[in-house]
């Protein structure tokens, strides 16, 4: 018996050590790399906010149809095997997503249809709209949703029966520490990811821009690499299937740890049920096992909390980026890579924070449930960032009219006019990797006295720098927004594995996932889309009058939105987990029965 105990923290760390990479390879790719594409692959595929809010919906569509199952049945499986099965599934999810770059051919990024004004008589035929002129790039679509279903079949084991076994396999006041650090990993992963993929941004999408064109980052018409990163983690979360597959079905140890616990049960009798009629060894239990948590109030309670946070959460983290690029006039590459340095880390703190303090001070169930309370009531006071730190809109002359090619340039009057043409430049000339245009009709006269070097000329390429101030003040305030928002991320784990019978930890954790995709991570793209879509000024609209990409936002609008739907959900949240807290009922002090596996008992006399 003491050899087998002396493996167990050697063969704990190692199966740690490959989950918490695999965590982190997910948040790479599915929190980090899709959203920080998802602005390239509007433009390239000609989808709009909406659209590519259903692309990262799916991911938890496919995990919402499985988790159940998964957790119920892999609840008495083999859990290791299950992980390496969400390593292969999760890889060819990753190389699905990239397969579109592949077959829609050459980026083809047109000429600057409105650039200086033309003599009249020397432009070109007038455009024939008709059916074949369509473009089909935008059925990508649903090659780009097969790929995000692939990886939430992948994602589903891991972060349901992995969570299950990481507390099955370690001591009780460890439990919290460690799933911490896991969720941590998954939240840097998409910090590495946000840098790396607006790194990848910086790349032209076909790798060689064409020699017969002058093309820089800040002309609209450029896109990014958007594809390679997902290739390079296909690769490396293929390299964690054998190492999963080596692991034993119960850590040697397990049973004695499982032995030690006491449990915090919620005392509706339903951990006697699940006890005497050994629910769960059949699919016949599971309409019985599903219904047991269903009526578990406290369970219930916190699985609606969460799916409020979920909401926000992931809203945030697809549109981010965006919202950051139209609020402060950064480029695409920029403001993605900056959401991520501040947004990721700072929720990994949130988790590793809590998990650290829950461990620390052994807090039971009940304790946990008002630590969440406070930090819920922090975050929800620090959601006036949007109040405090919005900017207006820059002046832009004809933003109330939709054109075709949108090309914008920055006048020295400081305003930004829809392309040259609008500006009435007749000539331009490229200097510095930048065009700069003269003989500008509408542009009025400089506004500052000092004449610098940049205005030499009437106009220059790209938009006007905005004016507004507020970005270090925002970024500021929406670090300790998401630090106390993620504080309550693991204890809510923990709590949900804590007031459940122990033999329905996995399925608990199932249903949660339900209830947080359903409810929170599928809908939220998807309402943060349409609020960023109705705060729309200038719409892209082709020749055919079909509606593509929005162009120009109103600042102002989209604070307001975003400020008062993360407003509701945070106030939603603290009610359900004071509803938590009143309504939970603690058990008589009892240790926790382990499961009687003949695997688990030959662990630990292995």
């Amino acid at each position: 018996m003491m050899v087998s105990l002396s493996l167990q923290p050697h063969q704990i760390k190692k199966f740690l050590l490959i989950t918490f990479l695999l965590l982190f390879l997910v948040g790479v790719v599915v929190n980090g790399l899709i959203n920080i594409s998802i602005t390239t692959i509007e433009k390239r595929y000609e989808l709009n906010s909406s659209l590519t809010g259903l692309i990262s919906a799916s991911y938890d569509i496919a995990f919402c149809v499985l988790s159940l199952f998964v957790s119920f049945f892999g609840e008495r499986g083999h859990k290791p095997r299950w992980l390496a099965f969400s390593a292969f599934m999760l890889g060819l999810g990753s190389l699905v997503f990239s397969l579109p770059h592949f077959s829609s051919g050459k980026y083809h990024y047109g000429a600057k249809l409105e650039d200086t004004c033309q003599i009249s008589g020397t432009s070109s035929a007038n455009f024939t709209c008709s059916a074949s002129t369509k473009s089909s790039l935008s059925n990508y679509l649903y090659v780009f949703i097969l790929g995000q279903l692939l990886l939430g079949v992948g994602g589903t084991p891991l972060y349901t029966l992995g969570t299950a076994f990481i507390d099955d396999s370690v001591p009780k006041h460890k439990s919290s520490l460690y799933i911490g650090i896991g969720y941590a990993m998954s939240l840097l992963g998409p910090a590495i990811g946000y840098v790396l993929g607006g790194q990848l941004l910086n790349i032209y999408i076909d790798i060689k821009i064409p020699e017969s064109t002058q093309m820089d980052q800040d002309d609209p018409r450029w896109l990014g690499a958007w594809w390679i990163g997902f290739l390079v983690c296909f690769f490396a979360i293929w390299f964690l299937i054998i190492p999963f597959s080596c692991f034993p079905k119960y850590l040697p140890g397990t049973a004695k740890i499982q032995a030690e616990k006491i449990s915090e049960t919620h005392n509706d009798g339903s951990e006697a049920l699940v006890e005497t009629k050994n629910i769960g060894k059949n699919f016949k239990d599971f309409p019985i096992a599903l219904l047991i948590l269903l009526k578990n109030p406290v369970l219930m309670s916190l699985i609606l909390a969460s799916t409020s946070e979920a909401l926000v959460a992931t809203g945030f983290a697809t549109f981010l980026p965006k919202f950051i690029e139209n609020q402060f006039g950064l480029t695409s590459s920029f403001s993605a890579t900056l959401a991520g340095l501040v947004l990721v880390p700072a929720a990994a703190l949130g988790q590793v924070i809590s998990g650290i303090l829950v461990s620390k001070y052994k807090m039971d169930c009940k304790n946990i449930i008002k630590f969440m309370i406070g930090t819920c009531s922090v975050a929800f006071l620090l959601n006036t960032v949007f109040l405090v730190a919005k900017c207006g809109n820059e002046p832009f002359a004809g933003v109330s009219e939709t054109y075709n090619g949108y090309y914008p340039v920055c006048g020295r009057d400081e305003v930004q006019y829809f392309s040259p043409c609008f500006a009435g430049c007749a000539s331009s000339n490229l200097s510095n990797k930048k065009k700069t245009y003269y003989n500008c009709s509408c542009i009025g006269k400089q506004k500052r006295e000092n004449i610098s070097e940049d205005f030499l000329f009437e106009a220059i390429s790209g938009k006007c720098p905005t004016q507004c101030k507020h970005l270090p003040l925002f970024l500021i305030y929406f670090f300790f927004a998401v630090v106390f928002t993620f504080m309550a991320v693991t204890p809510s784990t923990v709590a949900v594995l804590r007031c459940v019978p122990d033999k329905q930890r996995s399925f608990a954790l199932g249903v949660q996932s339900v209830f947080l995709r359903l409810l929170g991570t599928i809908p939220g793209p998807i309402l943060f889309g349409f609020a960023i879509d109705n705060s729309c000024s200038l719409w892209d609209v082709n020749e055919c009058k079909t509606k593509g990409a929005c162009w120009v936002y109103d600042n102002e609008k989209m604070a307001y939105l975003l400020m008062s739907m993360s407003a509701a959900c945070k106030i939603i949240t603290i009610i359900f987990v004071v509803m938590a807290l009143f309504l939970y009922k603690p058990p008589q002090s009892r240790p926790v029965l382990p499961q009687k596996d003949s695997e688990m008992v030959s662990a630990i006399h292995a």
